[in-house]
């Protein structure tokens, strides 16, 4: 039986944010006060919507996006990490999930030779639409309070379960690696027999203490604090081998 690894991207595989990273390609690599205002402090998607329309009005095209997006620095290690993984395709099943976007997600793993890691990219599909300018929607709708409303990543981890089940697969264990506040829904809903791949010095490590400070019992899964992905890597062929 395999285990499931799943990985967030933005600040996990990658050591930065790609929905800001793509802001260095326009002139001044850095938005306009009236555009940076525009962003409430909820509806992410939407925000990044109006980014990427800027983007188009000033004839950036795909070419030019993409030179800059492959420019972001994956975290220390994680290259090795990931073709560790790639070579172990047999005793994983390999998810990210991610409030990032199909077309920023490909072309970074693309770059490096690591998308072959991955059996699913769970986050906000994107196309290049007829005038050059990239359109992203939501991943999904919900009902879940604590996330944003375009991905709930506990809904997406369980319907990608619920559907490998159905085809007969079944997982003894899923590692989850993340660093955000939006990975802390996830996380919560994993069980003793689980893993949570937490980042040091992170909204998610934050996050967990303060729940566990209230009470010890909160967390189920065994957390595992990490600050490169040499970690995460050797405590998976501890786990593996």
């Amino acid at each position: 039986m395999k285990s499931l690894l799943i990985f967030d991207f933005d600040h996990t595989i990658v050591d930065g944010n790609s929905d800001t990273w793509v802001v260095r390609c326009t002139p001044k690599k850095k938005l306009p006060d009236w555009l940076r205002k525009k962003y409430d402090g909820k509806h992410w998607n939407e925000y990044m919507q109006s980014v990427l329309s800027y983007i188009g009005d000033q004839g950036i095209k795909e070419p030019e996006i993409k030179q800059v997006m492959e420019s972001i620095p994956y975290c220390s290690g994680m290259v090795d990490l990931l073709k560790f993984i790639c070579q172990n395709k047999d005793k994983v099943d390999c998810l990210i999930i991610s409030d990032s976007n199909t077309v920023f997600v490909n072309w970074i793993l693309e770059f490096t030779n690591t998308r072959l890691a991955f059996d699913s990219i769970l986050t906000n599909p994107a196309t290049f639409d007829e005038q050059g300018y990239l359109r992203i929607k939501n991943y999904h709708s919900h009902c879940c309070p604590q996330c944003p409303d375009n991905l709930c990543k506990r809904k997406a981890l369980n319907d990608f379960v619920a559907a490998q089940q159905k085809v007969g697969v079944q997982y003894k264990k899923i590692i989850y690696t993340g660093d955000g506040a939006n990975d802390l829904c996830p996380i919560e809903s994993l069980e003793k027999s689980d893993v949570a791949m937490v980042r040091k010095g992170y909204k998610l490590e934050k996050l967990i203490n303060e729940m566990v400070e209230v009470d010890s019992c909160h967390m189920r899964p065994f957390i595992v604090i990490w600050s490169s992905g040499e970690e995460i890597l050797s405590y998976l062929k501890t786990y593996l081998t």
